[in-house]
């Protein structure tokens, strides 16, 4: 993965005393934050964890320093760095005279979301889900870049913070071709949401941290004109977002309906119960957990129908290697419709069987895979990409050789619609054997899915 974080225009603005320890760090590079508190010693954040930086005690003629050498903070107490993603953060007395900084370095990361770009292609609206510090930022800057450069998208990012594109009227090059709208004030974000679809033409909408009413209201109503979304927001995990009222309507809201007397009974449950309310404006959810281990909801209304009524879920999870490949480690929702409606004590009971069935058919899963990952395949392509078919098959981990003599090819892939029109081609696969999987378009999307299909 390539990193651009710029870290040098960072340290220059620092009290000299700091920049030359910061300069020959050993881990630099996993450098998070930097706090200066008057009247203490400077701490630097690593994500190996934390160090002081000096036996110096920050005095007011440092704090001075630092405040001089960047740009004005804003109405947030938000400053920034020209040209650079770093956001300095300010802590004002009472006298509103700044007294404490926070430097959180920004870092451009390309080649982060190459576990969920079969979902970028998908076209549907993505919200991401994690904890403050985890990386959301960097995840949405990096998909506007790959969605406006190599998906050719017209992409709009409403930038309130200017973390996404960086504190200067030129974006930062790490959000390639996609455009950026600065917001005012932060109460003016869910306007300018609006205003970039009535304005602009955008196909695809970024946006950092969904957090009121209002521009829940906006982003449900950019998703009803069309307009994919792509948003974050605070929160662990699909749970937390159900149980937070301001948020729920990103996922359909939630509503107590009342039952019959009859409807209840067969049901098994209380007459008055909660239901989802409306369709998702948000079709998918990925739960970031850690750096290099994502849980994806690939289906938002279904994961909430399963929720709400007692059921486990459970979504598939992708780990990310330095090595680039990826791992999936489940597919799909399980679910089961004898402990759907039941008290609360009989699911507990239903959460061992769960796992341990979910065990086994992931190791039924596992050797299927592993058989046919022993197994050479030769596949004939017809009317495909064969970069973009090899991309597919080597993050599955398939041993494979792309032949152009289909007396040789165990398997024939090919674009439906050519296929059909090739009647001499279907009728040697039928003599011999030959399988044929087929596609109704030429993306990474459609292939990973197929190629999923050999196994899943």
């Amino acid at each position: 993965m390539n990193v651009n974080d710029d870290l040098d225009k960072l340290i220059e603005n620092l009290p000299f005393f700091l920049q030359e320890y910061l300069t020959q760090h050993v881990n630099k590079d996993k450098l998070i934050e930097i706090v200066l508190d008057l009247g203490r010693r400077p701490e630097a954040r690593f994500v190996t964890g934390n160090e002081y930086l000096s036996q110096k005690i920050i005095s007011w003629q440092d704090i001075d320093y630092m405040t001089k050498q960047i740009s004005k903070f804003s109405n947030e107490n938000r400053a920034g760095i020209e040209r650079t993603l770093h956001r300095i953060s300010c802590i004002r007395n009472r006298q509103f005279l700044i007294h404490g900084l926070t430097c959180r370095v920004g870092r451009a990361v390309f080649g982060t979301i190459s576990v969920v770009r079969d979902l970028l292609e998908s076209e549907k609206s993505i919200l991401i889900l994690g904890k403050p510090g985890v990386g959301k930022t960097t995840i949405i800057r990096e998909i506007a870049r790959v969605l406006a450069d190599e998906l050719e998208k017209r992409v709009v990012i409403i930038d309130t913070s200017n973390e996404i594109a960086g504190d200067s009227d030129i974006p930062h090059s790490g959000i390639g071709r996609a455009r950026r709208m600065q917001v005012a004030k932060t109460e003016y974000q869910h306007q300018i949401m609006i205003e970039a679809v009535e304005n602009h033409m955008p196909q695809v909408i970024i946006i950092d941290e969904i957090g009121t009413e209002l521009e829940v209201l906006a982003a449900r109503t950019i998703a009803e004109k069309g307009v994919q979304l792509v948003g974050t927001t605070h929160g662990n995990c699909l749970e937390n977002l159900i149980k937070n009222p301001p948020l729920a309507d990103l996922i359909g809201g939630i509503q107590y309906v009342t039952l019959s007397d009859d409807e209840a009974k067969r049901r098994g449950t209380q007459k008055s119960i909660l239901e989802r309310k409306a369709y998702p404006a948000f079709e998918i959810i990925i739960e970031i957990n850690s750096q290099n281990s994502w849980t994806i909801h690939e289906d938002v209304k279904h994961s909430v129908d399963l929720f709400l009524r007692g059921n486990f879920t459970i979504g598939q999870t992708r780990q990310f290697y330095l090595s680039e490949k990826i791992k999936l480690k489940s597919k799909r929702f399980q679910t089961y419709n004898a402990s759907l409606f039941h008290k609360k004590k009989n699911i507990t009971n239903s959460s061992s069987l769960l796992l341990n069935n979910w065990v086994l058919v992931n190791q039924a899963k596992d050797e299927k895979l592993l058989k046919l990952k022993l197994k050479k395949l030769f596949i004939y392509s017809y009317s495909l990409s064969n970069n973009l078919l090899k991309e597919v098959l080597l993050k599955m981990g398939f041993k494979f050789v792309l032949t152009n003599e289909i007396r040789k090819a165990s398997l024939i892939i090919g674009l439906k619609k050519c296929l059909k029109r090739n009647v001499q081609l279907l009728g040697f696969a039928k003599q011999r054997n030959i399988p044929i999987y087929s596609i109704n378009q030429v993306n990474f999307y459609q292939l990973n899915r197929l190629v999923q299909f050999f196994y899943f």
